[in-house]
């Protein structure tokens, strides 16, 4: 039983190691082609590491196009996302998971029930709105489409009624800590794990946006990273070395990101309960 064991464990760990390499494998590539030149990226079988490495697309790429500015269009966008995003959860999924009410069920199912509207179903409404209002081509504009998550608040209020108990906020009711108290000196601090996971899941839904920002950013200074790298593929052809070079540049971002809070983000997503 134990050779049967560890049989079973190691053919878990091979196929695991092997999923994981072939899913890593075409990031491998994205940075070895953004230091290849021209004539090794088309030559075939691909190489893994450049035989003579070029710097020449990084400086293609930053000379040529606003490619920072960009990035720090998207980056504004997603953080000011992920804070609007954590803060809605945050308030929703606690009075959802702690006040009862008789409706309090029925408007739970129905922000659910949002999930699976597409958001292709109300952007050109949306859009109408935010050009009523004047916020086309700015970061406002951006974030109209990006304030609320669904699956946020489900998040946070499945955390909170697994990992808050109903005592512990009594307890500070009688002592006479009032609603807010509770929720900024109680709450919060033990949703921490949660509410990182959450900013991590925000931040790379703005961060990869691309169906709504190319339809509120209509100007080359408003666009974000998504947009951008758009402009290296035309109808007929396709700029592998540039596109390779500004997509591995914006790979830093999202890769510091993941490193900081990936404890907080494994923790916030294994303690989610689904059963309540």
């Amino acid at each position: 039983m134990r050779r049967k064991k560890k049989l079973t464990n190691l053919a878990i760990d091979v196929f695991l190691l092997t999923v994981s390499i072939l899913m890593l494998l075409p990031l491998v590539f994205l940075v070895a082609n953004a230091f290849k030149t021209p004539a090794e990226m088309l030559a075939w079988p691909p190489t893994v590491i450049p035989h003579d490495p070029t710097t020449a697309n990084f400086k293609t790429v930053l000379a040529d196009t606003p490619l920072i500015h960009w990035i720090g269009n998207s980056i504004a966008f997603a953080v000011m996302s992920t804070i609007a995003i954590v803060a809605t959860s945050a308030i929703a999924g606690y009075v959802f998971g702690k006040f009862r009410f008789r409706t309090m069920n029925i408007l739970f199912a129905l922000f659910l029930a949002t999930a699976i509207v597409p958001f292709e179903v109300y952007m050109i409404p949306l859009y109408f709105e935010a050009k009523s209002l004047g916020i086309l081509n700015s970061v406002w504009g951006l974030l109209l489409g990006y304030l609320v998550m669904s699956f946020g608040i489900f998040l946070i209020r499945q955390n909170v009624i697994h990992s808050i108990p109903d005592e512990l906020l009594e307890a500070a009711r009688i002592d006479g800590a009032g609603e807010f108290w509770i929720f900024f000196r109680i709450v919060l601090p033990l949703l921490r794990g949660a509410l990182g996971a959450l900013a991590v899941l925000a931040f790379f839904q703005a961060w990869t946006a691309f169906a709504w920002p190319i339809i509120v950013a209509t100007t080359r200074s408003s666009y974000t990273i998504e947009v951008g790298l758009a402009l290296f593929q035309t109808g007929f052809t396709v700029d592998l070395g540039r596109l390779s070079a500004a997509s591995a540049i914006v790979l830093i971002p999202s890769i510091l990101l993941f490193v900081i809070l990936r404890r907080n983000f494994v923790q916030g997503v294994a303690s989610t309960g689904l059963k309540e």
